[in-house]
């Protein structure tokens, strides 16, 4: 058989995302926010070590909406990354295959890492808002 009488592979067009294929590209797109957001922190550690200066110029850029949407993104990444893992340190041990528990753990990661998110921020607005 010649190579232009074979077949073409499916394209990733042609199939509905599932879960667990979802879960998968979103904690690696998460590992990938979590490296750059650390860029953000290295920063922020930075210009607090270069003086009061520099550390008002970063503290205002996190306190923008900008520096927000930033800082919740990784927030949310940091919570989802961590809940994933917890996931795949269970499929490590050999549990959580079949498929019923694989989706009801994957949205179980789903749910708590925004739950978690919530409920940080919440908190960090209660105790810290007012210090503004």
């Amino acid at each position: 058989m010649a190579a232009q009488d074979r077949p073409l592979s499916p394209h990733l067009q042609i199939y509905k995302p599932q879960l667990t294929s979802v879960l998968s590209i979103t904690h690696r797109a998460t590992g990938i926010a979590l490296a750059v957001g650390t860029l953000l922190l290295v920063w922020w550690l930075w210009a607090a070590a270069m003086g009061p200066e520099a550390y008002a110029s970063a503290q205002a850029f996190c306190r923008h909406w900008i520096g927000h949407l930033l800082l919740l993104g990784w927030t949310f990444s940091l919570f989802f990354h961590l809940c994933n893992g917890i996931r795949h340190l269970f499929w490590d041990m050999g549990r959580g295959f079949d498929l019923k528990t694989a989706y009801a753990s994957g949205w179980t990661v789903a749910i708590a890492s925004v739950v978690l998110t919530l409920g940080s921020w919440i908190w960090a607005y209660a105790v810290l808002g007012a210090a503004r």
